[in-house]
């Protein structure tokens, strides 16, 4: 369970910290030297010295939490609701006094998406987010809320693909989004891979029928437009399914400006790996991709 003196002790927070930050052992983050001695403390956190280039630092050094005017209790409140119950920004602007632009500079921007490693069958799909400028281009015309006619579309037209990669073999799901499906796009997803060739599942969209003619890829698909969605193993269930997720977890933030949209995109993936752990866990999971 977590507890809530993590959230209203200044001095808690910073000890959970150090935990997470020195796991591997405490260095110096400008010459990377473990060659250190401790040198009193800044405010909660342990100050040290570096012996090699003479330079102090302490917990804070060389993270999105340096120089920070908010306290680290309310960052670590900030980040644990955003990822566990998918609060909006603004809420938290609201409740806590932290900003939209102060959470979305320091944390989202900090959130690092695994890189795709294709090892095992491969089910790829695509979805389409009506994400526009939101907030900007003020001088001009109101937004109209449907963005752009109905069907897939680009990044240009405001209508960007967001892409799922499902890999059976490792469970692993990669959301990742793109300027546009296009036949170079979905070679450059699937470029990362494990084997020289790889079974690929998809649907019947076009911009795929140019993987049949490359010996690197195996390809089975369905054609949804036949009325056919299983086929066998061949199936895009799993990515449609967290299409779905993906969609609900967009929903609560009411229209994300498609430039900051992977920030959105990759907490969902931090998100996948912290529902079921106890939320000390979850915390430290979650401070763990962030450091």
């Amino acid at each position: 369970m977590m507890t809530i003196k993590t959230f209203v002790s200044e001095r808690r927070a910073a000890n959970l910290l150090a935990q997470i930050r020195w796991r591997d052992g405490v260095y110096c983050p400008r010459c990377r030297t473990e060659s250190r001695i401790r040198y009193g403390s800044y405010r909660v956190f342990q100050r040290y010295r570096c012996k090699n280039c003479d330079r102090s630092f302490n917990d804070q050094t060389g993270t999105v939490f340096e120089h920070s005017a908010v306290a680290l209790r309310k960052w670590f409140l900030a980040i644990y609701t955003y990822i566990r119950f998918n609060t909006r920004l603004r809420r938290l602007d609201v409740e806590i006094d932290v900003s939209y632009k102060t959470i979305y500079r320091r944390f989202l921007r900090a959130l690092d998406a695994p890189r795709p490693r294709l090892e095992g069958l491969i089910e790829i799909n695509e979805f389409y987010v009506k994400a526009g400028h939101k907030g900007r281009e003020r001088d001009g015309p109101s937004r109209s809320r449907g963005l752009s006619t109905r069907g897939r579309g680009t990044y240009a037209e405001d209508k960007p693909p967001v892409f799922i990669l499902a890999d059976r073999g490792t469970g692993q799901r990669y959301v990742i989004l793109a300027k546009a499906a296009t036949e170079s796009t979905i070679r450059l997803l699937l470029a990362d891979r494990q084997q020289e060739s790889i079974t690929v599942y998809t649907d019947g969209f076009r911009a795929y029928d140019p993987l049949e003619a490359d010996d690197a890829f195996d390809r089975e698909c369905v054609v949804h437009g036949d009325g056919e969605y299983v086929d066998g193993d061949a199936h895009v269930n799993s990515c449609e399914s967290h299409a779905s997720l993906a969609r609900r977890w967009l929903s609560p933030h009411r229209g994300v400006s498609k430039d900051r949209l992977t920030p959105y995109l990759r907490a969902l993936q931090l998100r996948r790996e912290v529902p079921k752990k106890p939320g000390k866990e979850a915390l430290k999971t979650i401070l763990e991709t962030m450091l």
